[in-house]
């Protein structure tokens, strides 16, 4: 599958651009009103999930302006069952809007370099039909905890 276009996520509906948002914390940082202990405090876990599953970009960091951004696209909703909250691909994304009536992607930018990372975007997905969750499976991380 190339590159995601309107008709590969055709039921993408409800979009929310936080740019605005992200152009305010910026100024505020680079105004010295936000410490860069405060904006660059990516927790180590979402540092290891943009190393390990984030998807690089082309444009740099807007803190340290010489590392590359990775991008995280996670997926919740109640129909997802155990499996709401995961990191998915953008394959993944486009496959499961038929598979499932309805959740909401969330776009985390991440700077591996400064910590700096920021919600940019989200939106909906799903074909509108209600489905059940599924039902709760076993995985190797309930094992664990077990």
């Amino acid at each position: 599958m190339g590159p995601l276009t309107s008709q590969t996520l055709w039921s993408k509906r409800d979009a929310i651009d936080y740019s605005l948002k992200r152009r305010a914390a910026l100024v505020s940082l680079f105004k010295g009103t936000t410490s860069a202990l405060d904006a660059c405090n990516a927790d180590p876990y979402l540092l290891r999930a943009a190393k390990y599953h984030g998807e690089a970009v082309e444009r740099l960091c807007p803190v340290c302006r010489k590392a590359k951004m990775f991008e995280l696209r996670y997926a919740f909703g109640d129909q997802l069952g155990q499996y709401s909250g995961r990191i998915k691909t953008a394959q993944e994304l486009a496959e499961m809007q038929s598979e499932y009536g309805e959740f909401r992607v969330y776009i985390v930018e991440v700077c591996m370099e400064c910590g700096w990372h920021h919600l940019i975007y989200s939106y909906k997905l799903g074909d509108g039909k209600y489905r059940k969750p599924p039902r709760k499976v076993r995985t190797l991380e309930d094992e664990d905890y077990a």
